[in-house]
């Protein structure tokens, strides 16, 4: 892969941390943000959620906005270099995603680089998936410095799924952890940004990228049986993208939040592409720390992996990148260090 999409810092708020180090910290120790909500669920009990505890009781866009700038500020602290050139890629929840806690794109992305100190002039792109849109924000970004549009990129993921249309959905949907239904997830907010850099690799490095569709999503009509083909394809493009096969994968950190569709659906990834005997592979999965976090997953995944490498706890080398949306899109990006840096 000759694009060179180095990743060189992270920031990250979340219900665990308020900066990435504190946040990584954290989810290292197993350790997790999850509390009672204000919400009520079927038979009284109180819904269990991530929140992030921000000193001041912020609501709607303004909070969102204030969880961006947060991860921002983190990920751009001493890399003042990069913000001459520096372009956003903002990632954000599904349109169609009832409770999306932004509505006004405009002027929310106006708000995060006037609450980061970023001048207003900075580009800003959009990127609306949900959780696998830090995959089509890597692929964006990629591209962009292929052609050479540019030398640095902020790819930055915001959402929260504490939204009160939200969480009235998914209950009505049984998709919430609650007492009668195991088969759910723990409903979060978060922001996570990571700063990337054109070049050779350097340090952590891009190396590979896959995006698929699933045709069995998890609200298909036509009640398609799962077969995993979505991810199957994501992952298979990113693998040989970086010249590797599943094999040769040392650990792999996935969005998967509790819901049984989604572990099934790696699973099947999993058995259709391994070929080769090898150790288990670790597996990571920040949610059981921070809940679902909608689209500042990726972002959150792939800083906590760079993190791993440079304090020296990462399990192996290269790692996969997995996640995938209620809506059948399916993402894989695989990744390799490159040097290590000192720990702080």
């Amino acid at each position: 892969m000759s694009s060179g999409v180095n990743i060189l810092s992270t920031g990250m708020v979340t219900a665990v941390g308020l900066d990435a180090a504190s946040s990584c910290a954290a989810m290292r120790g197993a350790l997790d943000g999850i509390v009672e909500t204000q919400f009520i669920v079927p038979g009284g009990d109180w819904l269990l959620g991530a929140p992030v505890p921000l000193p001041r009781d912020w609501l709607g866009e303004k909070r969102m906005a204030h969880l961006a700038a947060g991860a921002v500020v983190d990920a751009l602290d001493g890399q003042d270099a990069a913000r001459a050139d520096l372009q956003v890629i903002l990632c954000l929840a599904e349109d169609s995603r009832p409770g999306r806690p932004v509505r006004d794109v405009d002027r929310f992305g106006a708000r995060v680089l006037e609450f980061s100190g970023l001048p207003a002039r900075t580009k800003l792109h959009t990127v609306s998936h949900g959780r696998p849109s830090g995959i089509v924000a890597l692929e964006r970004v990629r591209r962009m410095f292929s052609r050479g549009e540019a030398k640095h990129a902020l790819i930055l993921g915001v959402d929260s799924l504490l939204t009160g249309p939200a969480v009235a959905h998914f209950l009505r949907e049984r998709r919430l952890l609650m007492p009668g239904n195991a088969n759910g997830f723990i409903p979060g907010e978060a922001a996570a940004a990571i700063l990337c850099a054109a070049g050779p690799p350097t340090h952590f490095t891009l190396t590979g990228l896959g995006l698929a569709r699933e045709d069995a999503y998890l609200y298909n009509s036509a009640d398609r049986p799962l077969r995993g083909d979505g991810m199957t394809t994501a992952c298979r493009d990113a693998l040989v993208m970086s010249g590797i096969t599943y094999g040769a994968i040392d650990y792999r950190v996935t969005d998967m939040s509790g819901e049984a569709y989604f572990f099934k659906q790696a699973a099947l990834a999993m058995q259709r592409l391994l070929r080769e005997h090898r150790d288990v592979q670790d597996l990571w999965t920040p949610a059981d720390s921070v809940g679902n976090v909608g689209a500042a997953m990726v972002p959150l995944m792939v800083g906590w992996a760079l993190t791993a490498f440079e304090k020296g706890y990462s399990p192996g080398n290269p790692l996969m990148i997995e996640a995938s949306g209620d809506d059948g899109g399916c993402g894989a990006a695989v990744f390799r260090s490159a040097e290590r840096r000192a720990a702080a």
